[in-house]
């Protein structure tokens, strides 16, 4: 990434913004069912969204978002996240926002006490920052090679992956 970038938590003045960047990001993403905005915002009015960050450039302007919120797993302690969505303006993709915005938001979930996190995606993407497949975490019948974690913490985290109600209400 070869522009200045600075990653910070997400404001309420940042929210109209993060709801077109994320429905722009996924207007052509075949795998997607375009609830991604909806999944955001209704996390955030629940008080779910646990951490919600934008990278701005130089001048301040939004260039992507990513969320994490709670998520419960079957056999795991509390205290695990799941990533998603990740944003990035569809000019500005494939330029190292996303995997920055990934880095600095595992960071600071990390930093603050969380256990892991899992994710629901490519596991050519996602093994780049440790996320691993494993095939006794599960989610709702997809292949295991898409439902990944990563520990923080040493502990099993295994059975069935819950995500807010806010993922079943947008569908």
């Amino acid at each position: 990434m070869d522009r200045p970038l600075r990653i910070r938590p997400e404001t309420h003045a940042d929210v109209e913004v993060i709801r077109v960047l994320i429905e722009k990001a996924f207007h052509d993403v075949s795998h997607s069912d375009h609830k991604e905005a909806e999944i955001v915002d209704e996390l955030r009015r629940t008080g779910a969204l646990g951490l919600s960050l934008v990278a701005i450039d130089a001048d301040g302007g939004i260039m992507g978002h990513i969320a994490f919120s709670a998520v419960s797993i079957e056999d795991a302690e509390s205290g695990w996240y799941g990533l998603g969505p990740v944003a990035v303006w569809p000019e500005l993709q494939r330029q190292g926002l996303g995997t920055a915005l990934v880095n600095e938001g595992l960071r600071r979930l990390e930093g603050q006490g969380a256990k892991g996190c899992v994710v629901l995606g490519d596991p050519a993407f996602y093994s780049r920052f440790g996320f691993a497949s494993d095939p006794a975490l599960t989610y709702r019948g997809l292949p295991t090679r898409y439902v990944q974690k990563l520990a923080f913490q040493p502990q099993e985290a295994t059975g069935e992956i819950s995500y807010h109600a806010a993922f079943d209400a947008a569908a």
